[in-house]
Protein backbone atom coordinates (compact mmCIF):
# COMPACT_ATOMS: atom_id res chain seq x y z
CA UNK A 1 0.00 0.00 0.00
CA UNK A 2 3.14 2.54 1.05
CA UNK A 3 4.73 1.69 -2.41
CA UNK A 4 1.10 2.38 -4.21
CA UNK A 5 1.00 6.09 -2.44
CA UNK A 6 4.90 6.76 -3.02
CA UNK A 7 4.28 5.91 -6.59
CA UNK A 8 0.67 7.88 -7.12
CA UNK A 9 2.61 11.09 -5.80
CA UNK A 10 5.66 10.75 -8.07
CA UNK A 11 2.95 10.49 -11.12
CA UNK A 12 1.39 13.92 -9.80
CA UNK A 13 4.73 16.01 -9.36
CA UNK A 14 6.18 14.96 -13.44
CA UNK A 15 2.47 15.65 -14.75
CA UNK A 16 3.19 19.18 -12.85
CA UNK A 17 6.05 19.71 -13.94
CA UNK A 18 5.59 18.74 -17.21
CA UNK A 19 2.36 21.39 -17.88
CA UNK A 20 4.73 23.93 -16.33
CA UNK A 21 7.45 23.47 -18.70
CA UNK A 22 4.96 23.11 -21.72
CA UNK A 23 3.38 26.76 -20.66
CA UNK A 24 4.08 29.50 -22.99
CA UNK A 25 5.41 32.24 -22.24
CA UNK A 26 4.12 35.71 -20.86
CA UNK A 27 3.24 37.97 -23.89
CA UNK A 28 4.66 41.53 -24.16
CA UNK A 29 3.03 44.28 -23.39
CA UNK A 30 0.23 45.53 -26.18
CA UNK A 31 0.48 49.28 -26.90
CA UNK A 32 -2.83 51.41 -26.73
CA UNK A 33 -4.75 52.51 -29.34
CA UNK A 34 -6.29 55.97 -28.84
CA UNK A 35 -8.15 58.58 -31.31
CA UNK A 36 -6.56 62.05 -30.96
CA UNK A 37 -7.64 65.08 -32.28
CA UNK A 38 -5.57 68.12 -33.05
CA UNK A 39 -6.12 71.41 -31.62
CA UNK A 40 -6.91 74.29 -33.46
CA UNK A 41 -8.16 77.69 -32.99
CA UNK A 42 -11.91 78.48 -34.73
CA UNK A 43 -14.28 81.25 -34.77
CA UNK A 44 -16.92 81.35 -32.31
CA UNK A 45 -19.50 83.87 -30.68
CA UNK A 46 -19.57 84.32 -27.05
CA UNK A 47 -22.91 84.47 -25.64
CA UNK A 48 -24.43 85.20 -22.35
CA UNK A 49 -27.80 83.12 -21.72
CA UNK A 50 -30.07 85.26 -19.69
CA UNK A 51 -33.19 85.22 -18.09
CA UNK A 52 -36.01 87.28 -19.62
CA UNK A 53 -40.00 87.93 -19.55
CA UNK A 54 -41.90 88.60 -22.68
CA UNK A 55 -44.10 91.88 -22.57
CA UNK A 56 -46.29 93.05 -25.43
CA UNK A 57 -45.29 95.86 -28.05
CA UNK A 58 -48.09 97.58 -27.19
CA UNK A 59 -51.16 97.46 -24.73
CA UNK A 60 -54.59 99.23 -24.85
CA UNK A 61 -57.00 98.77 -21.72
CA UNK A 62 -60.81 99.29 -23.22
CA UNK A 63 -62.53 101.57 -21.41
CA UNK A 64 -65.80 103.41 -21.21
CA UNK A 65 -65.54 107.22 -22.53
CA UNK A 66 -69.24 107.41 -21.56
CA UNK A 67 -71.72 106.00 -18.74
CA UNK A 68 -74.72 103.34 -19.89
CA UNK A 69 -75.60 99.66 -20.50
CA UNK A 70 -73.79 97.40 -22.25
CA UNK A 71 -76.28 96.28 -24.67
CA UNK A 72 -74.05 93.96 -26.66
CA UNK A 73 -70.63 92.28 -26.72
CA UNK A 74 -69.27 92.79 -30.11
CA UNK A 75 -66.19 90.32 -30.38
CA UNK A 76 -64.94 86.71 -29.82
CA UNK A 77 -62.81 86.68 -26.80
CA UNK A 78 -59.33 85.53 -27.70
CA UNK A 79 -59.35 86.59 -31.00
CA UNK A 80 -57.31 89.30 -33.58
CA UNK A 81 -59.20 92.43 -33.24
CA UNK A 82 -57.94 95.36 -35.74
CA UNK A 83 -57.60 99.06 -34.98
CA UNK A 84 -61.02 100.96 -34.91
CA UNK A 85 -63.08 97.66 -34.55
CA UNK A 86 -66.32 98.06 -32.37
CA UNK A 87 -65.97 95.72 -29.42
CA UNK A 88 -68.97 97.21 -27.09
CA UNK A 89 -72.36 98.57 -27.92
CA UNK A 90 -73.41 100.88 -25.04
CA UNK A 91 -77.42 102.01 -24.91
CA UNK A 92 -77.14 104.91 -27.60
CA UNK A 93 -80.52 106.07 -26.98
CA UNK A 94 -80.27 108.63 -24.64
CA UNK A 95 -76.95 110.17 -26.40
CA UNK A 96 -79.19 110.43 -29.58
CA UNK A 97 -81.80 112.33 -27.77
CA UNK A 98 -79.00 114.77 -26.53
CA UNK A 99 -77.88 115.26 -30.10
CA UNK A 100 -81.52 115.61 -31.43
CA UNK A 101 -81.89 118.63 -28.72
CA UNK A 102 -78.46 119.95 -29.67
CA UNK A 103 -79.70 119.92 -32.90
CA UNK A 104 -82.34 122.07 -32.57
CA UNK A 105 -80.80 124.31 -30.19
CA UNK A 106 -78.53 125.43 -33.49
CA UNK A 107 -81.35 125.87 -35.70
CA UNK A 108 -82.75 128.13 -32.99
CA UNK A 109 -79.77 130.18 -33.04
CA UNK A 110 -79.07 130.40 -36.45
CA UNK A 111 -82.54 131.72 -37.13
CA UNK A 112 -81.89 134.36 -34.50
CA UNK A 113 -78.70 134.89 -36.28
CA UNK A 114 -80.19 135.49 -39.31
CA UNK A 115 -82.76 138.01 -38.17
CA UNK A 116 -80.23 140.29 -36.03
CA UNK A 117 -78.31 140.22 -39.08
CA UNK A 118 -80.88 142.00 -41.03
CA UNK A 119 -82.09 143.99 -38.11
CA UNK A 120 -78.33 145.25 -38.29
CA UNK A 121 -78.07 146.04 -41.82
CA UNK A 122 -81.25 147.81 -41.44
CA UNK A 123 -80.70 149.88 -39.00
CA UNK A 124 -77.07 150.94 -40.41
CA UNK A 125 -78.53 152.06 -43.56
CA UNK A 126 -80.95 154.15 -41.22
CA UNK A 127 -77.98 155.45 -39.14
CA UNK A 128 -75.95 156.27 -42.58
CA UNK A 129 -79.17 158.58 -43.25
CA UNK A 130 -79.44 159.75 -40.21
CA UNK A 131 -82.90 158.76 -39.82
CA UNK A 132 -82.31 156.85 -36.41
CA UNK A 133 -79.81 157.20 -34.05
CA UNK A 134 -76.14 155.78 -33.34
CA UNK A 135 -77.00 154.21 -30.05
CA UNK A 136 -79.68 151.70 -32.16
CA UNK A 137 -77.38 151.10 -34.77
CA UNK A 138 -74.76 149.81 -32.05
CA UNK A 139 -77.59 147.63 -30.08
CA UNK A 140 -78.53 146.23 -33.08
CA UNK A 141 -74.41 145.41 -34.42
CA UNK A 142 -74.05 144.06 -30.32
CA UNK A 143 -77.31 142.01 -30.91
CA UNK A 144 -75.84 140.25 -33.96
CA UNK A 145 -72.52 139.71 -32.24
CA UNK A 146 -74.08 137.71 -29.41
CA UNK A 147 -76.15 135.53 -31.99
CA UNK A 148 -72.57 134.65 -33.49
CA UNK A 149 -72.02 133.85 -30.50
CA UNK A 150 -74.68 131.90 -29.72
CA UNK A 151 -74.35 129.79 -32.87
CA UNK A 152 -70.92 128.76 -32.09
CA UNK A 153 -71.79 127.90 -29.07
CA UNK A 154 -75.02 125.60 -30.29
CA UNK A 155 -72.19 123.64 -32.52
CA UNK A 156 -69.80 123.12 -30.11
CA UNK A 157 -72.30 121.60 -27.60
CA UNK A 158 -73.81 119.94 -30.83
CA UNK A 159 -70.27 118.46 -31.81
CA UNK A 160 -69.77 117.04 -28.21
CA UNK A 161 -73.29 115.36 -27.83
CA UNK A 162 -72.60 113.56 -31.22
CA UNK A 163 -68.82 112.46 -29.92
CA UNK A 164 -70.68 111.04 -26.64
CA UNK A 165 -72.84 109.34 -29.39
CA UNK A 166 -70.35 107.98 -30.90
CA UNK A 167 -68.36 107.02 -27.57
CA UNK A 168 -71.34 104.88 -27.28
CA UNK A 169 -69.52 102.28 -29.37
CA UNK A 170 -66.59 101.36 -27.73
CA UNK A 171 -63.58 100.68 -30.37
CA UNK A 172 -60.33 99.33 -30.06
CA UNK A 173 -58.03 101.97 -30.29
CA UNK A 174 -54.90 99.06 -31.54
CA UNK A 175 -54.64 96.34 -33.53
CA UNK A 176 -54.00 92.99 -31.86
CA UNK A 177 -55.50 90.22 -29.55
CA UNK A 178 -57.76 90.57 -27.22
CA UNK A 179 -57.98 88.69 -24.20
CA UNK A 180 -61.42 88.05 -22.39
CA UNK A 181 -64.60 90.69 -21.72
CA UNK A 182 -64.31 91.96 -17.71
CA UNK A 183 -68.49 93.04 -18.20
CA UNK A 184 -70.91 91.42 -19.63
CA UNK A 185 -74.49 92.53 -21.22
CA UNK A 186 -76.47 94.34 -19.07
CA UNK A 187 -73.32 96.03 -16.54
CA UNK A 188 -73.20 99.94 -15.69
CA UNK A 189 -70.24 100.96 -16.95
CA UNK A 190 -68.89 104.58 -16.45
CA UNK A 191 -66.14 106.96 -17.53
CA UNK A 192 -64.58 106.31 -14.00
CA UNK A 193 -64.21 102.57 -13.32
CA UNK A 194 -60.85 101.42 -12.25
CA UNK A 195 -61.42 98.28 -14.29
CA UNK A 196 -60.92 97.82 -18.11
CA UNK A 197 -63.79 96.20 -20.35
CA UNK A 198 -61.30 94.17 -21.80
CA UNK A 199 -57.61 94.60 -22.80
CA UNK A 200 -55.91 94.55 -26.35
CA UNK A 201 -52.23 93.11 -26.59
CA UNK A 202 -50.22 93.32 -30.00
CA UNK A 203 -47.99 90.99 -29.97
CA UNK A 204 -46.72 90.16 -33.64
CA UNK A 205 -44.01 91.61 -32.09
CA UNK A 206 -43.05 91.24 -28.28
CA UNK A 207 -40.13 92.71 -25.96
CA UNK A 208 -38.06 90.50 -24.16
CA UNK A 209 -36.40 92.05 -21.42
CA UNK A 210 -33.64 90.71 -19.63
CA UNK A 211 -30.99 91.57 -17.10
CA UNK A 212 -27.31 92.08 -17.45
CA UNK A 213 -24.18 92.96 -15.40
CA UNK A 214 -23.50 95.91 -15.93
CA UNK A 215 -19.77 95.32 -16.60
CA UNK A 216 -20.53 93.78 -20.21
CA UNK A 217 -21.88 97.40 -21.19
CA UNK A 218 -18.61 98.87 -22.67
CA UNK A 219 -18.14 95.63 -25.01
CA UNK A 220 -21.93 95.68 -25.93
CA UNK A 221 -22.16 99.51 -26.76
CA UNK A 222 -18.64 98.85 -29.02
CA UNK A 223 -20.37 96.10 -30.39
CA UNK A 224 -23.61 98.21 -31.86
CA UNK A 225 -20.86 101.36 -32.80
CA UNK A 226 -19.15 99.41 -34.56
CA UNK A 227 -21.65 96.35 -36.45
CA UNK A 228 -25.29 98.08 -36.08
CA UNK A 229 -27.95 95.60 -34.75
CA UNK A 230 -27.19 92.94 -32.43
CA UNK A 231 -29.01 90.06 -33.18
CA UNK A 232 -30.49 88.10 -30.13
CA UNK A 233 -31.16 84.48 -29.79
CA UNK A 234 -34.60 83.32 -28.33
CA UNK A 235 -35.24 80.14 -26.45
CA UNK A 236 -38.93 79.49 -25.68
CA UNK A 237 -40.72 78.33 -22.47
CA UNK A 238 -40.25 74.63 -24.79
CA UNK A 239 -36.53 74.71 -25.21
CA UNK A 240 -36.83 75.06 -28.55
CA UNK A 241 -35.08 78.42 -30.31
CA UNK A 242 -37.78 80.73 -31.66
CA UNK A 243 -37.60 81.05 -35.10
CA UNK A 244 -37.28 84.94 -35.24
CA UNK A 245 -33.82 86.82 -34.10
CA UNK A 246 -34.83 89.44 -31.49
CA UNK A 247 -32.92 92.51 -31.87
CA UNK A 248 -31.13 94.80 -29.19
CA UNK A 249 -32.95 97.93 -28.77
CA UNK A 250 -30.73 99.66 -26.03
CA UNK A 251 -29.70 99.78 -22.08
CA UNK A 252 -31.11 100.45 -19.32
CA UNK A 253 -29.76 104.01 -18.31
CA UNK A 254 -29.98 102.85 -14.29
CA UNK A 255 -28.13 100.21 -12.34
CA UNK A 256 -30.00 98.22 -9.87
CA UNK A 257 -27.58 99.08 -6.63
CA UNK A 258 -28.50 95.50 -5.32
CA UNK A 259 -27.79 93.04 -8.09
CA UNK A 260 -25.45 95.55 -10.43
CA UNK A 261 -27.73 94.92 -13.58
CA UNK A 262 -29.18 96.62 -16.30
CA UNK A 263 -32.14 96.20 -18.04
CA UNK A 264 -31.58 95.54 -21.90
CA UNK A 265 -34.89 94.94 -24.23
CA UNK A 266 -35.36 92.85 -27.05
CA UNK A 267 -37.87 93.34 -29.82
CA UNK A 268 -38.42 89.83 -30.99
CA UNK A 269 -41.12 89.32 -34.38
CA UNK A 270 -43.37 86.92 -33.30
CA UNK A 271 -45.78 86.32 -36.09
CA UNK A 272 -46.83 82.45 -35.01
CA UNK A 273 -47.92 84.18 -31.41
CA UNK A 274 -45.69 81.87 -29.70
CA UNK A 275 -44.15 84.07 -27.48
CA UNK A 276 -47.18 85.60 -24.77
CA UNK A 277 -47.23 88.49 -22.21
CA UNK A 278 -45.76 87.43 -19.24
CA UNK A 279 -43.75 84.21 -20.12
CA UNK A 280 -40.43 83.74 -18.94
CA UNK A 281 -38.04 82.62 -22.01
CA UNK A 282 -33.88 83.01 -22.14
CA UNK A 283 -32.15 85.04 -24.47
CA UNK A 284 -28.50 84.66 -26.00
CA UNK A 285 -26.94 88.02 -25.95
CA UNK A 286 -24.00 88.40 -27.77
CA UNK A 287 -21.03 89.53 -25.22
CA UNK A 288 -18.04 90.57 -27.79
CA UNK A 289 -17.77 90.36 -31.27
CA UNK A 290 -16.70 86.86 -32.67
CA UNK A 291 -13.23 85.51 -31.67
CA UNK A 292 -10.64 82.44 -32.93
CA UNK A 293 -10.56 79.82 -29.87
CA UNK A 294 -9.44 76.54 -29.43
CA UNK A 295 -11.98 74.63 -28.95
CA UNK A 296 -11.39 70.20 -27.64
CA UNK A 297 -14.90 68.21 -27.89
CA UNK A 298 -15.89 67.38 -24.57
CA UNK A 299 -15.24 64.03 -23.82
CA UNK A 300 -11.78 64.87 -24.38
CA UNK A 301 -12.36 66.63 -21.40
CA UNK A 302 -12.10 64.88 -17.73
CA UNK A 303 -12.21 66.20 -14.32
CA UNK A 304 -10.44 64.84 -11.17
CA UNK A 305 -12.24 64.38 -7.79
CA UNK A 306 -11.31 68.11 -6.76
CA UNK A 307 -13.29 69.08 -10.06
CA UNK A 308 -9.91 70.30 -12.15
CA UNK A 309 -9.85 69.94 -15.59
CA UNK A 310 -7.30 68.00 -17.33
CA UNK A 311 -6.87 66.12 -20.76
CA UNK A 312 -4.25 63.38 -22.11
CA UNK A 313 -1.78 65.01 -24.55
CA UNK A 314 0.25 62.91 -26.85
CA UNK A 315 3.72 64.17 -27.15
CA UNK A 316 6.25 64.46 -29.76
CA UNK A 317 7.84 61.12 -28.61
CA UNK A 318 4.62 59.64 -29.05
CA UNK A 319 3.92 59.10 -25.11
CA UNK A 320 0.90 60.12 -23.30
CA UNK A 321 0.82 62.71 -20.65
CA UNK A 322 -1.84 64.18 -18.53
CA UNK A 323 -1.96 68.24 -18.96
CA UNK A 324 -4.17 70.27 -16.74
CA UNK A 325 -6.36 72.82 -18.67
CA UNK A 326 -9.32 75.72 -17.91
CA UNK A 327 -12.22 75.33 -19.80
CA UNK A 328 -14.58 78.43 -20.74
CA UNK A 329 -17.97 77.70 -21.85
CA UNK A 330 -18.73 75.08 -24.68
CA UNK A 331 -19.80 75.26 -28.21
CA UNK A 332 -21.05 72.76 -30.44
CA UNK A 333 -20.58 69.96 -28.03
CA UNK A 334 -16.94 71.57 -27.70
CA UNK A 335 -14.76 73.05 -24.69
CA UNK A 336 -13.40 76.17 -25.20
CA UNK A 337 -10.07 76.10 -23.77
CA UNK A 338 -8.93 78.92 -22.01
CA UNK A 339 -5.41 77.87 -21.00
CA UNK A 340 -3.24 74.64 -20.36
CA UNK A 341 -3.16 73.39 -24.34
CA UNK A 342 -1.43 75.16 -27.54
CA UNK A 343 -2.47 74.85 -31.40
CA UNK A 344 -1.07 72.20 -33.23
CA UNK A 345 -0.88 69.57 -29.96
CA UNK A 346 -2.78 66.39 -30.22
CA UNK A 347 -5.31 65.43 -27.33
CA UNK A 348 -6.95 61.91 -26.46
CA UNK A 349 -10.64 61.64 -27.33
CA UNK A 350 -11.43 58.31 -27.18
CA UNK A 351 -9.41 55.55 -25.07
CA UNK A 352 -8.02 57.44 -22.07
CA UNK A 353 -9.09 54.63 -19.98
CA UNK A 354 -6.16 52.61 -21.42
CA UNK A 355 -3.43 54.94 -20.93
CA UNK A 356 -0.82 55.53 -18.46
CA UNK A 357 1.35 58.57 -17.51
CA UNK A 358 4.59 58.15 -20.30
CA UNK A 359 3.58 55.25 -21.80
CA UNK A 360 3.79 55.00 -25.71
CA UNK A 361 0.26 54.90 -27.84
CA UNK A 362 -0.42 54.82 -31.62
CA UNK A 363 -2.58 56.97 -32.83
CA UNK A 364 -5.36 57.48 -35.20
CA UNK A 365 -7.88 60.43 -36.29
CA UNK A 366 -10.94 61.32 -33.94
CA UNK A 367 -13.86 60.82 -36.25
CA UNK A 368 -16.08 62.81 -34.65
CA UNK A 369 -20.51 61.70 -35.21
CA UNK A 370 -22.23 64.35 -36.99
CA UNK A 371 -25.14 66.03 -34.71
CA UNK A 372 -28.21 66.89 -36.45
CA UNK A 373 -29.46 71.17 -35.34
CA UNK A 374 -25.88 72.11 -34.64
CA UNK A 375 -25.36 75.18 -33.13
CA UNK A 376 -23.43 77.87 -34.45
CA UNK A 377 -22.90 80.00 -30.57
CA UNK A 378 -20.90 79.28 -27.92
CA UNK A 379 -23.13 80.21 -24.31
CA UNK A 380 -22.61 80.79 -21.12
CA UNK A 381 -24.93 81.43 -17.48
CA UNK A 382 -22.19 83.70 -15.99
Amino acid sequence: MNIQRITTALCAVLMVAMTACSSPETPPDVVPKVSVVTVAKQRVQRDDELQGRVSALRTAQIRAQVGGIVRKRLFEQGAEVTAGQALFQIDPAAFRADVDSALAALQRSEAALSRSRVQAQRLQALADAQAVSHQHRDDATFEYEQARAAVAEARAILARRQLDLRYATVSAPIAGRIDQAMVTEGALVNATDSEPMALVQQIDQVYVDVRQPASQLPTMRRDVADGGAVPVAIIGANGQLHEQAGQLLFSGINVDARTGDVVLRVLVDNPGRDLLPGMFVRARVPRGGASQLPLLPQQAVLRSAGGQAYAWVIGGDGKAVIRTIEVDGSVDRQWIVRSGLKVGERVVVEGQERLQEGALVETSPWQPVPVQGKATVASSNN
